[in-house]
C-alpha cells in the first residue's frame, strides 16, 4: 500500500467506574443524611436510566453533568447522553480531518477518509436534530418522539460503522475504531434508552400516553376528502393531486437539447440555495450516462421520466475491477430527505466481474420510488439509511442485491434474480441491521420473486436464496409475496466466517408458490419463523416506517396495512 498516513489519533480512554459528581461531607449529622439521601436518589436515578443499556460505565459518565441534581427528569438524562454523543462524534471527525493520505499513492483510502468526513458530519447533524426534537418535546409526550428518535440514531450509528468499514488496511481501520469507539457506545446506549422509553417512564413514576402518530393511523381523522392529511399546505396538495405528466417541472433534461439541461447533474446544480417546496425534474425518454447525486443539502427532489425504459440513467463504477468503496459506485444516490422518483430506470452495467456495483443508493429519509426499474447484478439496490419505500418497481440481481441498513419496504414489485459468474450464488437479500434494539430491516411485501431469461434455463444448477444476514441482527421479512421455485427450500444462507445465524431474524407471512414451504427451511437460522397475521402487522406501511404520517403527500399509492 503506497504512501504514508499521518494520523493524528488521541486514543479515547474509557473511563472504568461511574462518575456521579463530588458530594460534600458535612459534618453536621442533619446534612450529612441529607446529603447522603439526595446523593442516594441521584444514584438511583442513573441507574434506572442507564440499566438498559450495553455500556453501564460510559452511559453513567455521560449524564454526570445532571447525575447531581435530584428533580432531573429522564427528558434531562436523555438531553445528557444524546450532547455527551456530539461531542464524541465530533472528536471522531476531528481523527477524519486530521488524517491525511496522498490521492495519488493511495487514491482508495484518501477516498475513504473523505468519505468519513462527510458521514460523521451527518452523524453530528442528525444527532443535533434528535436534540432538538427532545428539548421541544413535553416530558409527558416525550414517548411520541420514539420512532422519530429511533429512525435518527439508527441512522448515526449506521454512519460511523459505515466509516470505519470503508477501511482496508489495518491499520487506518484500527485508528478510526479507537477515535470512535465511544462514539459508538453510546450511539448504541441511546438506541437501547430511546426504543425502552416508554419503560424508562413509567420507572420515573410518568403517565406515557398513545403515541399521537398511533393515534392518527387509528382515527384517519386528520384526512381532508382528497385523501391528504388536512395539515398540508395547499400548494402541496395541488401538486400532488396531479399526475407527473400534468406537473410542472422546474427543470427539464432532455439529450436532445429541447430541455433547458441536457444532464440530470446540470439540472441538481440549478437547485436554488434555500430552496423551499417540491423541486420537480422532468428528464426525457433517453440514456443518461452520469453518475448522480443528489446532495443532503437537496431536499424535497421530485425527479420523473417517461417511463421505466424509457429514460434510463446508466454506470458501471465497482469495485471488483474498478476498486471503488460500494456506496460510491452508485449510478443514482439521493441523500436529501423527501426524494421521489417515478418512471425511471437506475442501471449498472459493470456485470457480474464487478462484484459490488450498485445503481440505486438511497440515504433520504421519508423517500419514496415508484414505477421505477432498478438493475445490477451484485449489490443493485442500497437502502442505505431512514425510512424508503418502493413501489410497483423492478428489481433485478445476483448476489445481496437488496442490501442496506435502514428500514425498506418494498411492496407490490417484481424481484428478478440473474444469472452470474460460474459457481456464484444468488441472495435475494442482505439486511445489515447492527443494533438489536434498532427498528430498520427490509420488507417484502406482496412481492413476486421470479428467474430472469438468462437464469431461467439453469435456476436449478445455480443455488438461490431469498437472503443472508450482512450484519448481526439482520432483520428480513417477506410476507404475502410469490416465491418462485428457484429459491432454495431451506431459504437462507450463512454468512461466511461469522455466525450471524444465532441472531438474525428471516420472518414470514402468507406467501405462496413453489419455494414457499416454511417447514424446510434452513434450521441453524434460530430466530426465523413464520408470523400471524398480528406480528406481521408489525411490518406493514404504517406500523414500520411510519407510513400513513408522510407517504400520501408524495402521491405514490400504498396499501398502509396486510
Amino acid at each position: 500500500m503506497g504512501g504514508k498516513v499521518i494520523i493524528s489519533v488521541v486514543s479515547l480512554i474509557l473511563v472504568v467506574g461511574v462518575v456521579i459528581g463530588a458530594v460534600a461531607v458535612v459534618r453536621n449529622g442533619h446534612n450529612e443524611n441529607s446529603s447522603s439521601s439526595s446523593s442516594g436518589t441521584s444514584m438511583k436515578s442513573v441507574t434506572t436510566f442507564c440499566d438498559p443499556t450495553p455500556f453501564k460505565d460510559v452511559c453513567a459518565k455521560s449524564v454526570a453533568s445532571v447525575a447531581n441534581n435530584a428533580s432531573a427528569t429522564p427528558k434531562d438524562y436523555l438531553i445528557a447522553a444524546l450532547q455527551a454523543t456530539v461531542e464524541e462524534v465530533k472528536k471522531g471527525l476531528e481523527v477524519a480531518e486530521k488524517t491525511k493520505i496522498d490521492d495519488k499513492n493511495d487514491a482508495y483510502h484518501h477516498t475513504a477518509v473523505e468519505d468519513c468526513k462527510e458521514l460523521l458530519g451527518y452523524a453530528v447533524d442528525e444527532l443535533q436534530a434528535a436534540l432538538t426534537s427532545v428539548g421541544d418535546s413535553q416530558l409527558h409526550t416525550l414517548n411520541d418522539r420514539v420512532d422519530e428518535l429511533l429512525n435518527w440514531l439508527s441512522a448515526v450509528y449506521t454512519y460511523q460503522a459505515s466509516c470505519i468499514d470503508e477501511f482496508e488496511n489495518p491499520e487506518y481501520k484500527s485508528a478510526f475504531q479507537n477515535g470512535l469507539l465511544n462514539a459508538t457506545q453510546l450511539t448504541n446506549n441511546a438506541v437501547d434508552i430511546v426504543a425502552g422509553l416508554s419503560d424508562l417512564l413509567k420507572s420515573f413514576n410518568i403517565p406515557v400516553q398513545l403515541p399521537q402518530a398511533r393515534k392518527l393511523l387509528e382515527a384517519g381523522s386528520e384526512m381532508g376528502h382528497d385523501g391528504f392529511p388536512t395539515w398540508f399546505q395547499a400548494a402541496d396538495r395541488k401538486l400532488l393531486a396531479h399526475r407527473p405528466n400534468r406537473l410542472v417541472p422546474n427543470a427539464v433534461v432532455a439529450k436532445d437539447g429541447s430541455g433547458k439541461f441536457r444532464t440530470i447533474t446540470d439540472a441538481l446544480r440549478a437547485y436554488p440555495p434555500k430552496f423551499a417546496g417540491r423541486y420537480i425534474i422532468y428528464v426525457k425518454a433517453g440514456v443518461y450516462e452520469e453518475n448522480v447525486i443528489v446532495d443532503k443539502k437537496q431536499t424535497n427532489v421530485y425527479i420523473y421520466g417517461d417511463g421505466a425504459g424509457r429514460t434510463i440513467v446508466t454506470g458501471h463504477k465497482n469495485y471488483g475491477i474498478m476498486h471503488v468503496q460500494t456506496s460510491n459506485t452508485a449510478t443514482f444516490a439521493a441523500l436529501g430527505d423527501g426524494f421521489i422518483a417515478r418512471g425511471m430506470t437506475f442501471r449498472n452495467t459493470a456485470g457480474p466481474e464487478g462484484h459490488q456495483a450498485v445503481a440505486l443508493r438511497l440515504q433520504s429519509d421519508m423517500s419514496a420510488v415508484f414505477d421505477c426499474s432498478i438493475e445490477g447484478f451484485q449489490d443493485t439496490l442500497y437502502y442505505q439509511v431512514h425510512r424508503q419505500f418502493y413501489r410497483n418497481c423492478v428489481i433485478s440481481g445476483t448476489i445481496d442485491f437488496i442490501f442496506g441498513k435502514g428500514s425498506a419496504v418494498i411492496q407490490n414489485s417484481l424481484i428478478i434474480v440473474r444469472r452470474g459468474l460460474p459457481s456464484q450464488f444468488n441472495t435475494v437479500t442482505a439486511d445489515g441491521k447492527e443494533l438489536q434494539n434498532d427498528r430498520t430491516g427490509v420488507v417484502l411485501q406482496n412481492c413476486r420473486i421470479v428467474a430472469g431469461r438468462d437464469l431461467g434455463p439453469v435456476r436449478f444448477q445455480v443455488p438461490t436464496f431469498l437472503g443472508r444476514p450482512w450484519k448481526q441482527f439482520a432483520k428480513t421479512v417477506i410476507m404475502q409475496s410469490e416465491l418462485g421455485d428457484l429459491i432454495r427450500p431451506e431459504g437462507y444462507r450463512k454468512w461466511d466466517g461469522a455466525s450471524y445465524e444465532n441472531t438474525c431474524e428471516y420472518l414470514e407471512f402468507a406467501n405462496r408458490g413453489p419455494a414457499a414451504n416454511l417447514a424446510l427451511r434452513n434450521k441453524t437460522f434460530k430466530k426465523s419463523r413464520g408470523m400471524t397475521a398480528r406480528d406481521a402487522g408489525m411490518y406493514t406501511v404504517n406500523a414500520f416506517i411510519q407510513g400513513a404520517a408522510w407517504l400520501r403527500r408524495t402521491g405514490v399509492p400504498f396499501v398502509g396495512g396486510l
